[in-house]
């Protein structure tokens, strides 16, 4: 969707501002689209894309294959995952489900693997095995942007209202790469969360 009223929505001046106080001043590409839309209807057959994960940010072996895209501890390519609510959307309507803090515990699998990261499916076999996290549902009016730490496991469930929902789940992508191993006092908050993220422990359930 890269029509002028989608452009506008995803660079208003406030999403602007929070871009900057996140993923450092100016360290961010203005988002040209929105990508694609998850639309969900009120519909009785259960879907089969509602899976807990978290989204992949740069190639792998296989440009076309999207579960071979891989994720690092540096975010490599990604910035924040945003959810753009094109719709009304209440519990009944098919939010999103976040998992509370679960990027924290996502840091810690990712940092042993390095600049190669994991692929999708790769990190995906490894989330339930995370402690358990409470969960919160991504609703709101229509207009409502959710900012989320990249490394957030998050999945689609099934549309239980009346009313279709729009939505838009586009990245924001980094103009320069993050990296975690810079001194403190240079690391924006995501960056900052990632290292929070190494050093809390946590045991596999």
């Amino acid at each position: 969707m890269g029509l002028e009223p989608f452009k506008k929505a995803a660079n208003t001046e406030i999403l602007h501002n929070a871009f900057d106080q996140l993923a450092g001043q100016g360290n961010w590409l203005p988002r040209e689209t929105l990508g694609t839309f998850p639309v969900r209807f009120p519909v009785g057959k259960p879907a089969d894309d509602t899976g807990w994960h978290v989204d992949a940010s740069f190639q792998g072996n296989s440009a076309n294959n999207y579960f071979d895209w891989r994720i690092n501890i540096h975010s490599k390519g990604r910035a924040l995952l945003m959810l753009f609510l094109f719709s009304d959307v209440a519990e009944p309507d098919a939010p999103t489900l976040i998992r509370i803090s679960s990027h924290l515990d996502v840091a810690k699998i990712l940092e042993p693997e390095g600049e190669k990261g994991l692929s999708f499916t790769e990190l995906a076999n490894h989330l339930d095995l995370l402690p358990k996290r409470d969960v919160a549902l991504a609703t709101g009016k229509a207009g409502t942007v959710y900012l989320c730490h990249s490394f957030i496991v998050h999945a689609a469930q099934d549309h239980h209202g009346r009313t279709p929902r729009f939505m838009a789940q586009p990245s924001l992508q980094t103009k320069v790469d993050f990296n975690i191993y810079q001194p403190v006092e240079q690391l924006c908050p995501v960056e900052k969360a990632i290292v929070k993220g190494i050093k809390a422990s946590f045991l596999l359930q």
